[in-house]
C-alpha cells in the first residue's frame, strides 16, 4: 500500500508540475499570444499524462484523481473490487499532497514566488465544461477496463485531456487533485483559491454523470474497478 500510495503522489504531483511548468515556460516564451500559450500547455500535458500513466500505472492504476477513485470504489463496492473506504482515503490525500508538491515544484524550477493563485475562473459556462469534462474521464477509463483495453489507457486518456483542453469551456481540469494544485501556482495555470469549491463541486457532479453513465452502458463495469486505470497488482485487501 505503501508504494501505491507513493505512486499517486508521485503521478498527481509531476502531473500538476508538467501542466503549470509547461504553462510558465509558455507563457515567458509566447507573452502575447495565448493561443498558442495554451497548444504548447495543452501538447505537454498530453504527452506527460501518457507517460506518467505508464510510468506508474502497474504499481497503482495511475488514478492521479479523485474523482476516479471515488467511481472506482463506488461502482466496485457492491463486489468487493476497487478500493476500500480507507484505501480510498490514503489515495485522495496522497493525490492532493502530489498536486500541492508538484506546483510548488514549477514554482521553484522557474523561480515563481510564493503565493496562491489571483486568476478567478467562475461562471455557469465554465462550470458546466468541468462537468462535462470529468463525466467523459470517468467513462473512458472505466469502458476501457471493462472492455479489458486497459493498455490503450495511456495514449486515450492523454488524448481526452488534450482534446478537452478545446473542447471543453474550462480548458479540463476534471480533477479536484489538480485543481486544488493550480490553487498554489500564481502564473498561466493558476486559478484563485475563491474558485476552487465550485471547480471541485462540478467536478464531483460529473463525476457522478460520468458513472451514471458507465451504468448504463456497461453494468458491470464495478468488476473491473481493480483494472483502473490500467491493470495493476491485486490490492493489500483479499478478495473472496
Amino acid at each position: 500500500m505503501l508504494r501505491r500510495l507513493l505512486a499517486e503522489f508521485l503521478g498527481t504531483g509531476l502531473l500538476v508540475a508538467v501542466v503549470v511548468g509547461s504553462g510558465i515556460a509558455a507563457q515567458r516564451l509566447w507573452p502575447d499570444d495565448v493561443g498558442l500559450q495554451l497548444l504548447q500547455n495543452s501538447t505537454a500535458t498530453v504527452l506527460g499524462l501518457a507517460v506518467l500513466i505508464l510510468l506508474f500505472g502497474p504499481v497503482s492504476g495511475a488514478h492521479f484523481n479523485p474523482v476516479v477513485s471515488l467511481a472506482g470504489w463506488w461502482l466496485g463496492r457492491r463486489t468487493g473490487d476497487g478500493l476500500t473506504p480507507a484505501e480510498l482515503a490514503a489515495y485522495v490525500a496522497a493525490q492532493c499532497l502530489g498536486g500541492i508538491g508538484g506546483a510548488l515544484l514549477a514554482n521553484t524550477m522557474f523561480e515563481v514566488g510564493a503565493g496562491t493563485a489571483a486568476t478567478e475562473r467562475g461562471g455557469t459556462g465554465l462550470l458546466v465544461g468541468e462537468v462535462v469534462a470529468t463525466a467523459g474521464l470517468v467513462l473512458l477509463v472505466f469502458a476501457l477496463a471493462r472492455t479489458g483495453r486497459g493498455a490503450l489507457s495511456a495514449p486515450a486518456v492523454g488524448a481526452y485531456i488534450g482534446a478537452a483542453y478545446w473542447f471543453t469551456s474550462s480548458t479540463s481540469f476534471a480533477n479536484p487533485a489538480v485543481t486544488v494544485g493550480r490553487m498554489f501556482s500564481d502564473t498561466f495555470a493558476g486559478v484563485a483559491p475563491s474558485s476552487v469549491p465550485g471547480f471541485v463541486a462540478a467536478q464531483l457532479v460529473g463525476g457522478a454523470v460520468g458513472v451514471l453513465l458507465v451504468l448504463v452502458l456497461y453494468p458491470d463495469a464495478g468488476r473491473a474497478a481493480d483494472a483502473v486505470v490500467v491493470p495493476h497488482p491485486e490490492p493489500t485487501h483479499a478478495r473472496a
